[in-house]
């Protein structure tokens, strides 16, 4: 698990890669994360209607592609035939400065895994299970057989985590406590509910992931939290006021889509 103990500041976890800067849950998002510092890589996946695991967080490609339709009833070659890119940076292929226009490929999981794999730094992956979907716990399985082919369902001893898996769906993390246990999982709120307020969690996860919302509402979480022995992973934490109030909490993980500049002010 990430802690801010050996580091002395939160984790830095790039959200769907440097997206500040790059589109979205792309190639270039993530190499442009990781050449930032970026110490974890977060993503969203899906389910094909061939059953590939890829990296989109909406339901539908409309937003972040030229393609219409639900994910889950595209197969991987209909997807890898869009551009998800050119949203972000619709004007690029007018920039006479640009030498290289960013490829727009959909990101498989898989691609995304060897990419972290082969970086040689030992970033981690801080994955997001997107709930309801027609495909329902396959979507676990699929996942936990990708984890399992890159060697990261086991830990020896206090080895660090590869892989956390985050959801807002409790029948999410149940699956993947059951089916790899020594994976971490992270319970993400939108708000702290009343009965968790006290900083206790359900039993299918250790790690808390509150709103950057939340926390400003009631900052005395994060200690709470900490006592009842769940480090704190907070997303999206953009503002500047944002990552310092983190860093002062002893947050242990900030989810941000500025990963070079969250870098540079926890190092100040």
């Amino acid at each position: 698990m990430a802690g801010n103990a050996p580091l002395g500041r939160p984790q830095v976890v790039a959200h769907r890669g440097a997206s500040e800067k790059r589109a979205e849950h792309t190639r270039e998002a993530y190499e442009l994360a990781l050449e930032a510092g970026a110490e974890a890589l977060e993503c969203d996946v899906r389910l094909t209607a061939d059953g590939h695991l890829v990296c989109v967080h909406d339901r539908r490609a409309d937003r972040t592609s030229d393609g219409r339709g639900p994910i889950s009833t595209l197969p991987l070659g209909e997807l890898e035939s869009l551009d998800f890119a050119s949203w972000k940076q619709p004007w690029a292929d007018l920039d006479d400065e640009s030498l290289e226009l960013p490829s727009g490929a959909v990101l498989t999981f898989d691609a995304l895994c060897s990419l972290a794999h082969d970086w040689g730094s030992g970033v981690q992956l801080a994955v997001e299970t997107k709930h309801p979907t027609r495909y329902a716990g396959l979507v676990e399985r699929r996942l936990v057989d990708a984890l399992a082919r890159f060697g990261w369902t086991h830990r020896d001893g206090n080895e660090p985590a590869r892989v956390r898996v985050m959801s807002f769906a409790r029948l999410s993390l149940r699956r993947l406590r059951q089916w790899a246990p020594d994976v971490p999982t992270v319970f993400l709120m939108d708000r702290v509910p009343w009965h968790l307020r006290s900083g206790r969690l359900p039993v299918c996860s250790p790690i808390a992931g509150p709103r950057i919302d939340a926390l400003r509402a009631d900052p005395a979480y994060v200690e709470r939290a900490h006592a009842a022995g769940h480090p704190v992973h907070v997303w999206v934490v953009n503002a500047d006021d944002d990552l310092k109030l983190c860093q002062q909490l002893g947050v242990d993980a900030v989810i941000t889509d500025r990963p070079e500049h969250a870098r540079q002010l926890f190092e100040i």
